[in-house]
Protein backbone atom coordinates (compact mmCIF):
# COMPACT_ATOMS: atom_id res chain seq x y z
CA UNK A 1 0.00 0.00 0.00
CA UNK A 2 3.24 2.22 0.43
CA UNK A 3 3.42 2.61 -3.24
CA UNK A 4 0.54 4.91 -3.74
CA UNK A 5 1.61 7.43 -1.06
CA UNK A 6 3.86 9.65 -3.57
CA UNK A 7 1.30 9.51 -6.00
CA UNK A 8 -1.42 10.95 -3.17
CA UNK A 9 0.71 12.68 -1.56
CA UNK A 10 1.39 14.96 -4.98
CA UNK A 11 -1.87 15.05 -5.65
CA UNK A 12 -2.81 16.82 -2.51
CA UNK A 13 -0.25 19.28 -3.05
CA UNK A 14 -1.52 20.47 -6.51
CA UNK A 15 -5.22 20.75 -4.94
CA UNK A 16 -3.74 22.52 -2.08
CA UNK A 17 -1.79 25.05 -4.56
CA UNK A 18 -4.01 28.43 -3.99
CA UNK A 19 -5.68 29.93 -6.99
CA UNK A 20 -3.10 32.99 -7.16
CA UNK A 21 -0.25 31.06 -8.12
CA UNK A 22 -1.98 29.84 -11.07
CA UNK A 23 -3.59 33.30 -12.22
CA UNK A 24 -1.76 35.50 -14.21
CA UNK A 25 -1.70 39.53 -13.81
CA UNK A 26 -2.43 41.59 -16.72
CA UNK A 27 0.57 42.84 -18.96
CA UNK A 28 0.83 46.40 -19.88
CA UNK A 29 0.93 47.71 -23.46
CA UNK A 30 2.67 51.48 -24.08
CA UNK A 31 2.39 53.12 -27.41
CA UNK A 32 6.62 54.02 -28.23
CA UNK A 33 6.18 55.23 -31.54
CA UNK A 34 3.81 57.37 -33.61
CA UNK A 35 4.10 57.97 -36.94
CA UNK A 36 1.34 60.27 -39.13
CA UNK A 37 -2.61 59.26 -38.03
CA UNK A 38 -3.04 57.24 -34.97
CA UNK A 39 -5.97 56.78 -33.24
CA UNK A 40 -6.97 55.07 -30.25
CA UNK A 41 -10.96 53.74 -29.52
CA UNK A 42 -11.78 53.43 -26.60
CA UNK A 43 -14.75 50.53 -25.46
CA UNK A 44 -17.14 53.40 -25.30
CA UNK A 45 -16.49 54.26 -28.80
CA UNK A 46 -14.69 57.60 -28.51
CA UNK A 47 -11.93 57.80 -30.84
CA UNK A 48 -8.54 60.20 -29.60
CA UNK A 49 -4.88 60.42 -31.18
CA UNK A 50 -2.74 58.19 -30.00
CA UNK A 51 0.24 60.24 -27.13
CA UNK A 52 3.68 59.05 -27.10
CA UNK A 53 4.38 56.82 -23.64
CA UNK A 54 0.50 56.21 -23.77
CA UNK A 55 -0.73 53.40 -22.27
CA UNK A 56 -3.26 50.74 -23.92
CA UNK A 57 -6.41 50.21 -22.11
CA UNK A 58 -8.04 46.15 -22.19
CA UNK A 59 -10.00 46.19 -25.39
CA UNK A 60 -9.14 49.82 -26.98
CA UNK A 61 -8.46 49.90 -30.45
CA UNK A 62 -5.21 51.15 -32.20
CA UNK A 63 -5.77 52.24 -35.54
CA UNK A 64 -3.78 53.36 -37.92
CA UNK A 65 -4.27 55.54 -40.84
CA UNK A 66 -2.61 56.30 -44.44
CA UNK A 67 1.19 56.04 -44.79
CA UNK A 68 0.73 55.92 -40.96
CA UNK A 69 3.01 53.53 -38.30
CA UNK A 70 2.43 52.86 -35.03
CA UNK A 71 5.06 50.48 -32.04
CA UNK A 72 3.50 49.37 -29.11
CA UNK A 73 5.62 47.80 -26.17
CA UNK A 74 4.26 45.43 -23.62
CA UNK A 75 5.93 45.08 -20.59
CA UNK A 76 7.09 41.30 -20.79
CA UNK A 77 8.81 43.22 -24.00
CA UNK A 78 7.22 41.99 -26.65
CA UNK A 79 6.77 44.75 -29.57
CA UNK A 80 4.12 44.46 -32.07
CA UNK A 81 5.01 47.01 -35.24
CA UNK A 82 1.76 48.49 -36.93
CA UNK A 83 1.61 49.06 -40.76
CA UNK A 84 -0.71 51.69 -42.10
CA UNK A 85 -4.75 51.34 -42.61
CA UNK A 86 -4.26 48.83 -39.46
CA UNK A 87 -6.69 48.10 -36.21
CA UNK A 88 -4.86 45.88 -33.46
CA UNK A 89 -6.89 45.55 -29.92
CA UNK A 90 -5.45 43.97 -26.70
CA UNK A 91 -7.25 42.08 -25.10
CA UNK A 92 -7.49 38.91 -21.59
CA UNK A 93 -5.07 40.76 -20.05
CA UNK A 94 -2.66 42.04 -22.60
CA UNK A 95 -2.12 38.55 -23.38
CA UNK A 96 -3.64 38.10 -26.83
CA UNK A 97 -3.89 40.59 -29.69
CA UNK A 98 -6.84 41.06 -31.88
CA UNK A 99 -5.50 41.92 -35.77
CA UNK A 100 -9.09 43.31 -37.19
CA UNK A 101 -7.32 44.31 -40.30
CA UNK A 102 -4.25 45.03 -41.80
CA UNK A 103 -0.90 44.10 -40.49
CA UNK A 104 1.83 43.95 -37.72
CA UNK A 105 4.96 42.52 -36.96
CA UNK A 106 5.62 41.18 -33.99
CA UNK A 107 8.64 40.68 -32.01
CA UNK A 108 8.01 38.04 -28.67
CA UNK A 109 10.41 36.41 -26.61
CA UNK A 110 10.26 32.10 -25.51
CA UNK A 111 9.23 33.82 -22.04
CA UNK A 112 6.72 36.37 -23.66
CA UNK A 113 3.28 36.24 -21.90
CA UNK A 114 1.83 37.81 -25.33
CA UNK A 115 1.58 34.51 -26.47
CA UNK A 116 -1.55 34.92 -29.16
CA UNK A 117 -2.38 36.94 -32.46
CA UNK A 118 -6.21 36.27 -33.30
CA UNK A 119 -6.93 37.35 -37.08
CA UNK A 120 -10.14 36.37 -38.21
CA UNK A 121 -10.60 32.59 -38.22
CA UNK A 122 -6.99 32.88 -38.22
CA UNK A 123 -4.88 32.93 -35.23
CA UNK A 124 -1.10 32.73 -34.27
CA UNK A 125 0.92 31.50 -32.00
CA UNK A 126 3.81 33.80 -31.20
CA UNK A 127 6.36 33.08 -28.36
CA UNK A 128 9.88 32.68 -29.38
CA UNK A 129 9.03 34.30 -32.66
CA UNK A 130 9.89 37.70 -34.53
CA UNK A 131 6.85 37.33 -37.19
CA UNK A 132 4.70 39.38 -39.53
CA UNK A 133 0.76 38.68 -39.43
CA UNK A 134 -1.73 40.07 -42.52
CA UNK A 135 -5.06 39.93 -42.19
CA UNK A 136 -7.50 41.27 -44.85
CA UNK A 137 -11.13 39.81 -45.56
CA UNK A 138 -10.51 36.50 -47.36
CA UNK A 139 -6.60 37.11 -46.98
CA UNK A 140 -4.04 35.85 -44.17
CA UNK A 141 -0.41 35.71 -44.28
CA UNK A 142 1.79 34.94 -41.86
CA UNK A 143 6.08 34.89 -42.34
CA UNK A 144 8.36 33.98 -40.22
CA UNK A 145 11.85 36.15 -39.41
CA UNK A 146 12.76 33.82 -36.54
CA UNK A 147 11.79 31.21 -33.92
CA UNK A 148 9.05 28.68 -34.92
CA UNK A 149 5.33 29.69 -35.12
CA UNK A 150 2.47 28.17 -35.69
CA UNK A 151 -0.72 29.11 -37.69
CA UNK A 152 -4.06 27.74 -36.88
CA UNK A 153 -7.54 27.71 -37.08
CA UNK A 154 -9.26 27.56 -33.32
CA UNK A 155 -12.85 26.61 -34.87
CA UNK A 156 -11.27 23.73 -36.96
CA UNK A 157 -9.25 20.86 -35.11
CA UNK A 158 -6.15 19.98 -36.64
CA UNK A 159 -5.89 22.74 -38.98
CA UNK A 160 -2.98 23.89 -37.62
CA UNK A 161 1.00 24.63 -39.54
CA UNK A 162 4.44 25.01 -38.01
CA UNK A 163 5.88 27.67 -39.63
CA UNK A 164 9.81 27.65 -39.30
CA UNK A 165 12.48 30.66 -39.97
CA UNK A 166 12.31 31.92 -43.91
CA UNK A 167 8.95 30.50 -44.02
CA UNK A 168 5.31 31.93 -45.10
CA UNK A 169 1.58 30.66 -45.25
CA UNK A 170 -0.62 32.45 -47.14
CA UNK A 171 -4.10 32.29 -48.26
CA UNK A 172 -7.65 32.61 -47.52
CA UNK A 173 -8.37 32.06 -43.53
CA UNK A 174 -11.81 30.64 -44.67
CA UNK A 175 -10.40 27.30 -46.44
CA UNK A 176 -7.78 24.75 -44.94
CA UNK A 177 -4.28 26.26 -44.38
CA UNK A 178 -1.79 26.02 -46.81
CA UNK A 179 2.00 24.42 -46.61
CA UNK A 180 4.49 27.12 -45.66
CA UNK A 181 7.05 28.29 -48.83
CA UNK A 182 9.80 29.83 -48.12
CA UNK A 183 11.05 33.33 -48.76
CA UNK A 184 14.23 35.28 -49.14
CA UNK A 185 14.39 36.98 -45.70
CA UNK A 186 17.04 39.01 -46.43
CA UNK A 187 15.20 41.01 -48.98
CA UNK A 188 12.38 41.67 -46.04
CA UNK A 189 14.76 43.26 -44.02
CA UNK A 190 16.05 45.48 -46.73
CA UNK A 191 12.63 46.33 -48.02
CA UNK A 192 10.22 46.10 -45.16
CA UNK A 193 9.08 49.42 -43.44
CA UNK A 194 8.50 47.20 -40.67
CA UNK A 195 12.41 47.08 -39.98
CA UNK A 196 13.38 50.37 -42.09
CA UNK A 197 11.43 52.68 -40.40
CA UNK A 198 12.17 51.68 -37.12
CA UNK A 199 14.98 50.89 -34.69
CA UNK A 200 16.93 47.67 -34.79
CA UNK A 201 14.37 44.67 -33.02
CA UNK A 202 16.12 42.97 -29.96
CA UNK A 203 16.18 39.95 -31.90
CA UNK A 204 17.94 41.51 -34.76
CA UNK A 205 21.20 39.26 -34.69
CA UNK A 206 18.67 36.01 -34.62
CA UNK A 207 17.46 37.17 -38.18
CA UNK A 208 20.78 37.93 -39.30
CA UNK A 209 21.73 34.20 -38.49
CA UNK A 210 19.02 33.03 -40.10
CA UNK A 211 19.86 35.08 -43.18
CA UNK A 212 23.08 33.74 -43.12
CA UNK A 213 22.26 30.01 -42.94
CA UNK A 214 19.34 31.06 -46.17
CA UNK A 215 22.67 32.09 -47.97
CA UNK A 216 24.49 29.58 -47.40
CA UNK A 217 21.49 27.10 -48.34
CA UNK A 218 21.53 29.00 -52.11
CA UNK A 219 25.25 28.53 -52.33
CA UNK A 220 24.76 24.64 -51.79
CA UNK A 221 21.51 24.99 -54.43
CA UNK A 222 19.05 23.79 -51.61
CA UNK A 223 17.53 27.04 -51.79
CA UNK A 224 16.72 28.64 -55.29
CA UNK A 225 15.80 32.59 -56.17
CA UNK A 226 13.06 32.25 -58.17
CA UNK A 227 11.60 35.25 -60.28
CA UNK A 228 8.11 35.63 -58.07
CA UNK A 229 7.78 38.96 -55.86
CA UNK A 230 4.45 39.68 -53.86
CA UNK A 231 4.40 43.60 -53.88
CA UNK A 232 3.12 44.88 -50.84
CA UNK A 233 0.16 43.45 -48.94
CA UNK A 234 -2.28 40.75 -50.51
CA UNK A 235 -1.75 37.96 -52.13
CA UNK A 236 -0.73 39.11 -56.00
CA UNK A 237 2.41 37.65 -57.10
CA UNK A 238 4.51 38.84 -60.00
CA UNK A 239 6.83 37.61 -62.14
CA UNK A 240 9.68 39.04 -62.53
CA UNK A 241 13.26 39.78 -63.89
CA UNK A 242 16.05 39.25 -61.22
CA UNK A 243 18.52 40.78 -63.61
CA UNK A 244 16.71 43.94 -64.04
CA UNK A 245 15.04 43.84 -60.61
CA UNK A 246 15.32 47.38 -58.72
CA UNK A 247 15.54 47.15 -55.09
CA UNK A 248 14.66 51.07 -54.53
CA UNK A 249 11.94 50.25 -56.65
CA UNK A 250 10.67 47.12 -54.70
CA UNK A 251 10.66 48.89 -51.08
CA UNK A 252 8.63 51.63 -53.15
CA UNK A 253 5.89 49.33 -54.39
CA UNK A 254 6.17 47.49 -51.39
CA UNK A 255 5.10 49.76 -48.82
CA UNK A 256 3.67 49.85 -46.54
CA UNK A 257 3.63 46.15 -45.97
CA UNK A 258 5.86 44.26 -48.65
CA UNK A 259 6.49 40.38 -48.83
CA UNK A 260 9.63 39.10 -50.16
CA UNK A 261 9.98 36.95 -53.25
CA UNK A 262 9.44 33.22 -52.67
CA UNK A 263 12.44 30.87 -52.93
CA UNK A 264 12.37 27.38 -53.03
CA UNK A 265 13.69 24.22 -52.58
CA UNK A 266 15.84 22.32 -55.25
CA UNK A 267 13.39 19.39 -55.29
CA UNK A 268 10.67 21.37 -56.06
CA UNK A 269 9.69 22.94 -59.09
CA UNK A 270 11.14 26.51 -59.76
CA UNK A 271 9.05 28.91 -62.45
Amino acid sequence: MNRYFPLFALLGIAICLPPVVRARGTIEAEITRIFHDVQIVDQNGATHPAQANQKIAEKAVIKTGVDSQAEVTFSDKTVARLAAETSLSVENGGRELNLEKGAILIEASKHARVTKIQAGPAAAAIAGTTAMLEHHPKVCKYLVLQGTGRLYRPKHWGDSVLVKPGQMTIGDPESALSDPVDFDIGRFVKTSRFITDFSPLASAKFIAAETEKQQHDKSKKVLIDTNLIIYGGGTLVSLVDPANLDMGEVKAAASPIPSPSPTTAESNSTP
